[in-house]
């Protein structure tokens, strides 16, 4: 990680813009030149941050992905900044939009082809491995190239095996815990399970095509409330 004197920290968020912050302080800035600066602090003294900061963990991840193909983030470096006890990643950000914002957008054949897009994404990233804990579809950016990719993956563990079925489905679990995102993908249903279960094997194919028809059905029985 680059050490950053407290001049230094100001002179490269000079004329930045605020994109988001808590009652502890700023956590995401534009800078001037669109880049991006994420700051993280560690939250309580025994923190695992203390021997792997978050900005590392980004950075790492960001690796990861690109290794595998997926389109994330593009690292520029990793600051230890004493002077606001905080460590920051700066990246240039992942062109594209959201799925949070563009899914409400779409028509019904447009939603639906999207909807099948996600769900081999995600085939994909449990087949490689990747176990996204912050799986939402804010955290999904549909690319300039019409491609999906990450954001926002400090808390992500790449493995070098696919996924379990228990790992598959608490994976899940996060993404429909947003019933916001779930309302989302309910019109569409039908292709985000195709689009995951159509490359498994007969066995698994048979039980996720299950599994996340309980979670939709469950979702759907929650906006009828």
């Amino acid at each position: 990680m680059t050490p950053l004197t407290s001049r230094q920290f100001l002179t490269l968020r000079e004329n930045a813009e605020v994109l988001e912050a808590d009652g502890h302080g700023e956590k995401v800035l534009r800078l001037a030149d669109g880049s991006i600066l994420k700051l993280f602090r560690r939250k309580s003294l025994l923190s695992s941050s203390l021997f792997c900061p978050y900005a590392v963990r980004f950075a790492r991840n960001a690796e990861a992905l690109e290794a595998r193909g997926i389109p994330c983030p593009q690292i520029i470096d990793t600051y230890r900044i004493p002077s606001i006890a905080r460590t920051a990643v700066h990246y240039r950000p992942l062109p594209g939009e959201t799925l949070r914002a563009l899914l409400p957008q779409q028509a019904p054949e447009d939603l639906a082809q999207t909807c099948r897009q996600l769900g081999a994404f995600i085939a994909d990233l449990h087949r490689q491995g990747v176990y996204f804990r912050s799986l939402h579809l804010g955290n999904v950016i549909m690319t300039e190239h019409s491609t999906l990719g990450l954001i926002d993956f400090a808390d992500m563990r790449c493995n070098r095996r696919p996924l379990n079925r228990n790992l598959r489905q608490r994976n899940f679990r996060h993404l429909f815990r947003y019933a916001r995102d779930a309302a989302l993908l309910l019109p569409a249903a039908e292709e985000f399970i195709t689009g995951y279960c159509e490359a498994l094997p007969a066995g698994p194919r048979q039980h996720f095509t299950a599994y996340l028809q309980s979670l939709f059905n469950a979702a759907s029985a929650t906006r009828k409330r």
